[in-house]
């Protein structure tokens, strides 16, 4: 009886570690590095080369259920499926009775604890769908009602551009939507999937991009491990062992800077607690060597959230960008 006891407490107390080691290892700002380790991922077919080969498969774009209803627009909890897995976000429809621009937004990271469909983007996707947008912003796997998300931490980062790369394709199946006419606005982590989805594509999409994560893989997860409870071991263990059998640079978007065709608008705090300076004006100044358009904004005393007053601005500018490429570039017919 002692020995049945005995058994029972030491289970009892290894799920209590393992569940404690669970929280701690979700702890971040940026990144999410719980992994399952068994390292039996193939990680191939999420290299840049690849991704760029491979079809998108296009997924009806299903509007669920009627979430909330404003003046100029009607919020819609919508559905897709990325390579059989469902993904659902949040929809802003604006009521005129037209074939719409489409916005795509790319929301930042979000305590899973907390998130609810469309956090992230909601303020930006409100003021583009009163000025006449469509706006899409995917929760992604294992946010809202989607599907979970992968065990493996790298694996669920790679699938990200597959998520927006699928949307992109099904867009035709929104009779409301206008395929013609698409922007992109991503937001730090947001901001690092949106120009994985530029040079994977290589398509000119007018793209805003606020204080992108743009450092590269896997410096960009590894800038941020020491911040988590166990000091980042786990997250150096598990980008030990890619490096050991992969080559960073072909996950890496500043590989391939050169394949951006898109105009870009950059908005950068210069108070940025989590993203560096020097990292979003290096990724200004070689995109500029390389002959792409970037249009560039810094704010003094901004942060990293654009709390402090600038964030309306930064909209103005975005909306102004976004009118006058989609304009220009159904002008040239391209």
């Amino acid at each position: 009886m002692k020995r049945t006891l005995l058994v029972i407490l030491g289970l009892v107390g290894l799920i209590g570690v393992a569940a404690i080691f669970l929280f701690i290892t979700q702890k971040s700002a940026l990144i999410s590095p719980l992994s399952s380790l068994s390292r039996k991922v193939d990680y191939s077919p999420y290299s840049f080369e690849n991704l760029r080969q491979r079809e998108y498969y296009r997924s009806e774009v299903k509007l669920e259920k009627i979430l909330q209803e404003q003046d100029a627009f009607t919020s819609y909890l919508f559905s897709y499926s990325a390579d059989g897995r469902k993904v659902t976000g949040m929809a802003n429809l604006p009521k005129q009775r037209v074939k719409l621009p489409v916005a795509i937004l790319i929301r930042g990271w979000v305590d899973e604890k907390v998130y609810k469909t469309g956090m992230g983007s909601e303020k930006m996707a409100a003021f583009l769908a009163e000025n006449g947008f469509l706006t899409l912003a995917p929760d992604f796997l294992g946010f809202g009602d989607s599907d979970p998300a992968f065990p493996d931490m790298l694996q669920d980062r790679f699938f990200k551009p597959i998520v927006i790369l699928t949307l992109l394709e099904s867009l035709d199946s929104l009779p409301q939507a206008d395929p013609e006419r698409v922007v992109i606005w991503g937001h730090s982590n947001g901001g690092q999937v949106a120009l994985s989805v530029l040079e994977i594509t290589g398509e000119k999409i007018p793209t805003s991009l606020w204080a992108p994560v743009s450092a590269p893989f896997p410096q960009a997860v590894l800038q941020y491990a020491d911040e988590l409870e166990d000091e980042g071991k786990l997250v150096r263990k598990v980008i030990s062992e890619f490096e050991n059998k992969y080559d960073t640079a072909k996950y890496s978007i500043t590989t391939y800077f050169d394949q951006i065709e898109a105009p870009l608008i950059i908005h950068q705090g210069m108070a940025d607690e989590a993203i560096p300076l020097e990292w979003t004006e290096e990724l200004v100044g070689r995109l500029r060597s390389l002959g792409k358009e970037v249009t560039y904004f810094q704010y003094p005393g901004e942060n990293h959230n654009f709390h402090y007053g600038s964030a309306p601005v930064a909209r103005e500018r975005d909306l102004e960008f976004f009118k006058e490429k989609l304009k220009s570039r159904l002008d040239k017919g391209s």
